[in-house]
């Protein structure tokens, strides 16, 4: 039997903010439009590691009006055309619905997605890739949705989780399991108890599904937005489409996908709806100044530093100064990021609390640092 053509289209969140990462994410320039770990930004290597697969016309950015003109900069010049532009950020939930309806009617039909953060990093991009074209095949399917798991290294508290159940089925190779439940940032007893089962992975916010199947679904849980984007999705091509977009958009429901679409899947009599498929490719979501240094240090205890400099009796130390001399001497494990008008300083296990800084310069209103 000949499988059905569908094109495959790629859609990337990228409205983040990243505030872990003051002073060199701002509301304009967040963490995925930087170059935090390598040469390229965040977004453009999750632009490179997707060409293999997918031709720069079916690539979809979505962001807001603040980082638009900038991620136009980072895309291919022919994805440039597919950014597009929430009136008002409400979590992964209609940012995904949005592109949906646009890849559907730039296929003038139904299509496979693959739905990606913009500021994650994958140290293995070519097995990634193939798991990635797995996930594909099995989401081609109607009526499944997948999601790629990250084999758990210790037992995190800030990731979710994905329970798998059942014998694997087999996708190019690769296990596919069906999910039997997704848990949100678990407490420590929990996730220690997750990992040592060997039944749980790491949500890395990566889905695979056909467009149908995604509108479906947000239809059946959550009614007033699948309506409201069938409904703009009548106007698409059309003068008044961005009018309409503006006014229906702030209406609806801000809410994640896996809240809203795949977590009541997995609650839904009859065959698995949900699978996920485990990834081991070196992922990590750099959430914070500690894991860059996690990522770039070679070995446990050596300085990382941005440019010049010299370390007497130091060790541990991220520094990132890139046009000026930094000597550190007998300090331990600090965070110190320069930019031209900020500079922090900060352990390495505070690195989280960045966040705090960037909240307190918001009740200042001190728009200038923000």
């Amino acid at each position: 039997m000949l499988k059905e053509t569908l094109a495959t289209h790629a859609v990337i969140l990228a409205g983040g903010r990243g505030t872990r990462f003051w002073p060199r994410s701002r509301t304009r320039t967040p963490k995925q439009l930087l170059n935090i770990a390598g040469t390229e930004t965040m977004l453009e290597q999750t632009v490179t590691r997707l060409r293999p697969l997918i031709p720069a016309e079916r690539i979809w950015t979505v962001t807001n009006a603040e980082q638009a003109a900038a991620v136009r900069k980072q895309v291919p010049a022919a994805a440039r055309k597919r950014v597009l532009v929430e009136p008002k950020g409400l979590n992964t939930a209609v940012a995904i619905g949005l592109a949906a309806i646009q890849a559907r009617h730039a296929s003038r039909g139904d299509a496979l997605l693959a739905v990606l953060p913009a500021d994650h990093y994958i140290a293995q991009p070519e097995k990634y890739r193939k798991i990635v074209s797995a996930a594909l095949d099995v989401a081609r399917e109607p009526g499944r949705m997948v999601v790629l798991g990250i084999p758990p290294t210790r037992p995190e508290t800030g990731f979710g989780y994905i329970e798998r159940m059942g014998g694997p089925i087999s996708a190019k190779g690769f296990a596919v399991f069906a999910v039997k439940r997704f848990t949100e940032k678990p407490a420590l007893p929990f996730a220690v108890e997750y990992v040592a089962s060997g039944k749980y992975h790491w949500n890395a916010g990566m889905f695979f599904w056909r467009v149908s199947t995604f509108l479906e679904n947000l239809k059946s849980f959550l009614p007033k937005t699948g309506a409201a984007l069938e409904d703009l999705a009548g106007f698409i091509g059309t003068r008044s489409y961005e009018r309409r977009l503006r006014a229906m958009y702030p209406k609806l429901e801000s809410i994640s996908v896996d809240y809203a679409v795949l977590e009541p899947a997995t609650r839904v009599e009859g065959p698995p709806r949900v699978f996920v498929i485990p990834a081991e490719v070196g992922w990590s979501d750099i959430g914070s100044w500690a894991a860059v240094y996690e990522l770039l240090a070679k070995k446990n205890g050596e300085n990382v530093l941005a440019g010049e400099g010299h370390a007497l009796d130091a060790e541990g130390n991220f520094l990132w100064s890139p046009t000026k001399f930094v000597a550190a001497i007998g300090v331990r494990d600090l965070v110190v990021v320069e930019t031209p008008d900020a500079l922090l300083i900060c352990p390495r296990d505070r690195a989280q609390d960045v966040a705090k800084i960037v909240k307190h310069l918001e009740e200042q209103r001190r728009k200038d640092l923000l």
